[in-house]
């Protein structure tokens, strides 16, 4: 489930603790500070081949088996949709609004869902 603002602000925190630990000055510790950072950072941000060549790679041609290929695909295009248009457009990455909320956003939805199912630690039944 997505968290509300005070889980949002308390995994920021959570986060800048951890940065904190590793060497990271003054990280933000709430949604506001890390917005504000991550817009400050936007200046220095630049588009460059190296980037277009590194997005078209992952998402024409991922390193993942043929069988896979579906499922990567439905993710990689909702990740294309989470970006800020800015990125996508520095990118050149297509977006299509219709199509990510009626098929984009609900199909990584399921297949999110499926991969935490998957991934969920097995439980002991033995009684």
């Amino acid at each position: 489930r997505p968290l509300d603002e005070e889980g949002c602000d308390a995994y920021v925190a959570d986060m800048a603790r951890i940065a904190t630990a590793l060497g990271v000055p003054d990280p933000p510790v709430d949604r506001a500070g890390l917005a504000e950072r991550l817009a400050a950072y936007r200046g220095e941000l630049r588009a460059t081949p190296e980037a277009r060549s590194t997005a078209r790679f992952l998402l024409l041609h991922p390193p993942v088996p043929l069988l896979a290929r579906l499922p990567y695909g439905a993710l990689a295009a909702n990740s294309v949709s989470l970006l800020p248009v800015w990125a996508s457009r520095a990118l050149w990455l297509p977006r299509v609004p219709p199509a990510e909320s009626i098929c984009v956003h609900p199909l990584g939805t399921a297949l999110t869902t499926t991969i935490r199912w998957a991934l969920a630690p097995a439980r002991d039944t033995t009684p």
